[in-house]
């Protein structure tokens, strides 16, 4: 299984994704669910991913090929991020019918990115190919194992909400996902893209022990006894 979430703020678009892959309890492997693409000072794209792994390498390996000879319609000629998450839709559902079709091949992607000239916009693109956009009253998308990972971002996610925030509250979404379901795993992936800058994002990846990720556990942990404690009693007639 897969989770993948996209946090859209009035600053910046994070992009945090696990690289577990199972194909059964003795078949558990590791691969990046996150790709990058772009131009400086033209164009930036973060493209996450979650579903099955032949489709999603197959789209991959489409859209790098697409860029490599120029084709017509591509990453690098798209005028807009509608037209973008269009594209990539296309492809997942021609990859999809060529192997077969079924529930088995879909998958589903988030994309984020900008566009000189064009507005910026984050996306969730379903394995038909169609898709949604965030916007101010959702400022976050998630795909894969959504559940675990979605209560703290209902509670605290605006527009508003500032980056080092929003990094904090998808990292701990993330945690919360990893501690309760053994299918999502590190290493954990993360990227910030500033609006406006057109330049590469902020990359940074998360080991099986990595050091923040243990001090981040453990406060929140810390934090939630806390406020457990601070809850008033129940009295009991």
């Amino acid at each position: 299984m897969t989770y993948c979430v996209g946090i859209r703020t009035s600053q910046a678009t994070i992009m945090i994704s696990d690289s577990r892959t199972s194909a059964g309890v003795d078949n558990i492997s590791t691969y990046s669910k996150m790709w990058r693409y772009g131009v400086p000072g033209d164009r930036q794209f973060v493209l996450c991913s979650a579903g099955n792994l032949a489709t999603t390498q197959a789209v991959i390996a489409a859209i790098e090929r697409d860029i490599k000879l120029t084709a017509e319609i591509s990453l690098l000629t798209v005028t807009d991020m509608n037209q973008a998450a269009e594209y990539i839709g296309n492809l997942s559902v021609e990859v999809q019918e060529k192997a077969g079709g079924g529930s088995v091949f879909e998958a589903t992607f988030l994309l984020s990115g900008e566009i000189l000239g064009a507005v910026s916009g984050m996306y969730m693109i379903y394995a038909q190919g169609n898709f949604i956009v965030s916007s101010t009253q959702v400022p976050y998308l998630q795909i894969g194992e959504t559940k675990y990972g979605k209560p703290i971002l209902d509670r605290v996610i605006q527009e508003s909400t500032s980056i080092d925030r929003a990094i904090v509250c998808g990292l701990i979404s993330m945690d919360a996902t990893l501690k309760s379901n053994l299918t999502v795993g590190p290493p954990i992936e993360l990227y910030i893209l500033q609006h406006g800058s057109l330049a590469l994002g902020r990359y940074r990846v998360f080991g099986e022990d990595d050091e923040y990720m243990r001090g981040l556990r453990k406060a929140w942990n810390k934090a939630m006894e806390n406020a457990v404690d601070a809850m008033p009693p129940l009295t009991l007639s």
